[in-house]
């Protein structure tokens, strides 16, 4: 990809960032195809007022960082899903998937009821897959990360009530 190629998907990002918080939305996902081969996939995502961007270009994944202007926006008190009464928060450092496998149905989606010990995701810690269960019953209220996410130790993972 050329530096005047990079510097236009960066222009990009920044418009859909700022397009994000314009329009009060919490999720943008936009793919542009170049080439047969050559494509960038951009999905920005507004989680706890604070806006990331995550890129895929084609063969290789690379993460970008929030942009300045998305950052400047994001108010000074940020609500701590750690601190929720029901935050089910990572026993460990890896990489969480909300579904078994690539393409199957997730294991819980936000509104549905759980039971104590049914399992919410799995995360992946040293090529082993961890199923984290529910730690009590209840309904799952939010899901506080993405499919393939990289999490760490006590960051929260979902709010079940």
């Amino acid at each position: 990809m050329s530096k005047q190629s990079s510097d236009t998907d960066v222009a990009f990002i920044q418009a859909l960032a700022e397009l994000l918080n314009a329009n009060d939305l919490t999720e943008l996902s936009v793919k542009r195809e170049y080439a047969e081969d050559d494509s960038l996939e951009v999905r920005v995502v507004k989680q706890a007022n604070i806006v990331t961007t995550q890129i895929a270009a084609a063969p290789v994944a690379v993460a970008a960082a929030p942009t300045a202007a998305a950052a400047a926006a994001a108010p000074a008190a940020i609500e701590d899903p750690a601190q929720h009464p029901g935050a089910v928060t990572s026993p460990m450092v890896g990489t969480a998937y909300l579904a078994p496998e690539p393409g199957a149905a997730t294991f819980v989606s936000v509104g549905q009821a759980v039971t104590e010990g049914q399992t919410l995701m799995i995360i992946e810690a040293m090529k082993t897959m961890n199923h984290i269960p529910a730690p009590r019953a209840g309904t799952v209220k939010r899901i506080l990360i993405a499919d393939g996410t990289p999490v760490e130790y006590g960051a929260p993972l979902m709010i079940v009530e």
